[in-house]
């Protein structure tokens, strides 16, 4: 758990450097800490080292730890990185500051019904199946830029951002350059990219939030 914080460090100062070496300002790429299959005990040194912003993969798992941390540190923002089923959506609307993986029509409108029924907005982002790959979440990108149009338009959502998972064989470089221009046809302001194997080169492409997992936590 000490050698957690150890790594916690260190990813903070790459950002840090890749940030700079990027000419972006200090602290414009935000750190999600991925504590998926990490309880509440792996997770608590990295909150009292000061790191605020974790993304979970199942509601249900984040269910088992998460209310009782942020009734404790109720500065948490805690991000949905993992497929959301609709049937899932009142609890994901409900414990969620920030959803990541809105991905299809259903989705869009099971999220627009619990956010108008629970009076609680977490931030939304499209997560874009940049590399086309049949067997992941995420909405085409040739699709991407018009599904944000009509989250907006049809379900009143505010799309804020964009999400990509590159696939892990290939270069994730034209992956991120293929968000960062979606992003920007799309109007939306933020870029969930990177990983713990590839979060420096994000910041070079303008992620605003990489997630980083085993690069912190260990291996799973």
């Amino acid at each position: 758990m000490e050698n957690s914080v150890e790594q916690l460090t260190l990813v903070k100062h790459k950002i840090g450097a890749a940030e700079r070496e990027a000419n972006r300002q200090d602290g414009s790429a935000t750190l999600v800490a991925v504590s998926k299959t990490f309880d509440a005990e792996h997770i608590r040194p990295v909150i009292e080292a000061g790191q605020r912003v974790f993304g979970e993969n199942r509601v249900q798992e984040a269910q088992g730890k998460w209310p009782a941390l942020k009734a404790e540190f109720s500065d948490i923002d805690l991000h949905l990185i993992g497929p959301l089923q609709s049937n899932k959506a009142k609890e994901a609307v409900a414990l969620f500051d920030v959803i990541e993986t809105v991905d299809r029509e259903k989705i869009a409108a099971e999220l627009a019904r619990e956010i108008e029924r629970q009076g609680r907005a977490p931030k939304l982002y499209v997560q874009v199946n940049t590399g086309s790959e049949p067997q992941k979440a995420g909405i085409e990108p040739r699709e991407a830029v018009a599904f944000v149009k009509r989250c907006r338009e049809i379900h009143g959502l505010a799309i804020e951002g964009l999400m990509c998972i590159p696939p892990a064989e290939e270069n994730p470089g034209p992956h991120f350059a293929l968000l960062a221009k979606l992003a920007r046809e799309a109007d939306v302001d933020k870029l969930s990219m990177g990983m713990s194997s590839d979060y420096e080169l994000a910041v070079a492409f303008g992620a605003t939030s990489v997630r980083v997992g085993s690069a912190i936590f260990g291996s799973r």
